[in-house]
């Protein structure tokens, strides 16, 4: 195998398993090697994982299966810029070696396999051109983006369900008194505890173990729905997927999920910039009505009541300011490699350092060094994508730029790091198909009729 930049594929470097150049029909039937089922396997199937107990597993096993069929295809592509990406997956485990106890070093090696795992979904996303079509991909992150949003509803409807998942009758007892995993194996739909002295209304959460990991796919996935609007327009999906939007802001504000907001926000103000400096007036009207209906939603709800209630009795902003400075100042005390996992603060007790933002955890766990090539990684990204000005390019790049956000007081792992990724691989195969111009029919990195 060797790695090789042929001309006119500026910025991507291409593995073949030999020097032989190949006859045109040979490398596009190759693409034919990647089929879409993996993909759809996640985001399709997610309801039925996640009351198996196997949506925070499922990752791993479909990143196996896509690294199986990336073996057997004749030419994989990596973006440039990957490399950075490469060099923070060096470092993270590299810094295995910190590692002090069986239970941390369980705890590293599952993080290890989801970076893994999702580096080889980005790499298949980029490479499946000939089934996986942006269309396709869109489809299904938009009917994620359903689950999430009844997940939600549901979590309000009945905030006090718990099931326990078949996961949770085959796991020994050793296993489920750890925290971690018994939120995996027995499922609830909120974070909710009426029994709480400072009590605080019913949060959604599910189909995901925190709130926050529910805010953070929502403002990942919603400028992907956006996108897929424009892709679907003249088709009757295109009204059932544009009522459900304003549907999906009830759970959505009633999460009283400030990162979340300020997620939405920047994405909301960021596209209004972007129509504004190209002259898109539709778009532009279409952002407009939206904030309004957003500002209705908002009156008629009880958010602003709720969120106030929930500063009051909550002393979340405190607490996460001090597992930043305490995460700050522990990594100065191994700034190379880090502590190798989250562990117990030393100030506030719960929850540890390291657990309250993906770039905390990142840092915390493995040093300066691998934070800084983690959020480089996605900077990259977001300026090697920032010439898309289509709507599905420009919503693959509002994702990165909200991303680069979120990843400081939001944790990643796994799907909102799934979303990143994914969104990145779509702008960077339109950005690699931009800069090399047109391409011979059957071979260019989108159909024709994308």
């Amino acid at each position: 195998m060797n790695t090789d930049f042929p001309a006119g594929t500026t910025g991507v470097a291409v593995l073949r398993r030999s020097p032989v150049q190949r006859p045109d029909r040979e490398r596009v039937g190759a693409t034919a090697e990647l089929p879409r089922w993996p993909f759809a396997l996640i985001f399709l199937g997610f309801p039925l994982w996640w009351l198996a107990g196997l949506s925070d597993l499922i990752w791993i096993g479909v990143g196996g299966i896509m690294f199986l069929y990336l073996v057997r295809f004749r030419s994989v592509r990596v973006p440039k810029g990957f490399s950075v990406w490469m060099l923070f997956l060096l470092w993270m485990a590299c810094s295995s070696i910190a590692i002090d106890s069986p239970e941390r070093m369980l705890g590293f090696v599952y993080r290890l396999l989801l970076y893994l795992a999702l580096t080889v979904i980005f790499v298949y996303v980029y490479n499946a051109r000939a089934h996986l079509k942006v269309q396709y991909i869109l489809g299904c992150l938009t009917v994620f983006w359903a689950v999430v949003v009844v997940g939600g509803y549901l979590g309000l409807l009945f905030p006090s369900v718990v099931i326990h998942t078949p996961l949770s009758y085959v796991l020994p007892q050793s296993l489920l008194r750890n925290e971690l995993v018994n939120q995996m194996a027995i499922r609830r739909l909120t974070q909710f505890n009426p029994d709480a002295w400072n009590y605080i209304d019913p949060r959604p959460s599910a189909p995901f173990l925190y709130t926050n990991n529910w805010g953070a796919a929502y403002s990942l996935l919603l400028p992907l729905v956006v996108g897929y609007l424009w892709q679907i327009r003249r088709s009757r999906r295109f009204w059932l997927v544009l009522a459900a939007i304003p549907v999906s802001f009830v759970p959505a504000f009633l999460t009283l999920n400030r990162g979340m907001f300020l997620g939405l926000g920047i994405a909301l103000l960021y596209a209004a910039m972007r129509m504004a400096l190209a002259g898109n007036r539709k778009g532009l009207g279409a952002l407009l009505g939206m904030g309004i209906l957003v500002a209705i939603i908002v009156q008629v709800l009880p958010v602003t009541e709720r969120l106030q209630n929930r500063l009051g009795v909550s002393s979340t902003t405190e607490d996460r300011e001090s597992l930043y400075i305490e995460a700050l100042n522990e990594t100065l005390k191994s700034p190379v490699f880090g502590f190798g996992a989250p562990r117990p603060s030393v100030t506030i007790g719960a929850p540890s350092v390291g657990t309250q933002g993906q770039i905390w955890m990142v840092l915390y766990s493995h040093g300066f060094l691998a934070a800084a090539f983690f959020v480089l990684t996605f900077v990259v990204m977001f300026f090697y994508t920032l010439r898309l000005s289509d709507p599905v390019g420009l919503a693959c790049n509002t994702v990165l730029l909200v991303s680069v956000v979120e990843v400081f007081y939001y944790g990643m792992l796994a799907s909102g790091l799934a979303l990143m990724l994914i969104a990145g691989a779509i702008g960077l195969q339109k950005a690699g198909a931009l800069k090399r111009g047109p391409r011979p029919p059957g071979i260019g990195v989108f159909p024709s009729n994308f």
